[in-house]
C-alpha cells in the first residue's frame, strides 16, 4: 500500500503542476473560466493527504517498534 500511495503522490504532483501551468496560461486571457481557476485545488488536497500520510509513516513505525519492544519485556 505504501508503494501505491507514493506512486499516486508522484502522479498527483504532475497533475497539479500541469493545472497550475494551465492556470497561468489562461491568466493572460480576458475571460478566465472558473473551472480552470479551481482545477489545481483537487490535486492539491489529495497531495496534502498523501504527503501527510507519508510524513507520519516513520513516526508510526517507531511507535509500533517501541510497543513491540515494551511487550517483550
Amino acid at each position: 500500500m505504501n508503494t501505491w500511495i507514493r506512486q499516486a503522490h508522484r502522479w498527483l504532483s504532475i497533475v497539479f503542476t500541469v493545472t497550475v501551468i494551465a492556470n497561468f496560461i489562461v491568466l493572460g486571457l480576458n475571460e478566465r473560466p472558473l473551472w480552470i481557476v479551481y482545477a489545481p485545488l483537487l490535486p492539491l488536497f489529495l497531495l496534502l493527504f498523501s504527503g501527510l500520510y507519508m510524513f507520519a509513516l516513520p513516526y508510526a513505525a517507531q511507535w509500533r517498534g517501541r510497543r513491540r519492544a515494551d511487550a517483550r519485556t
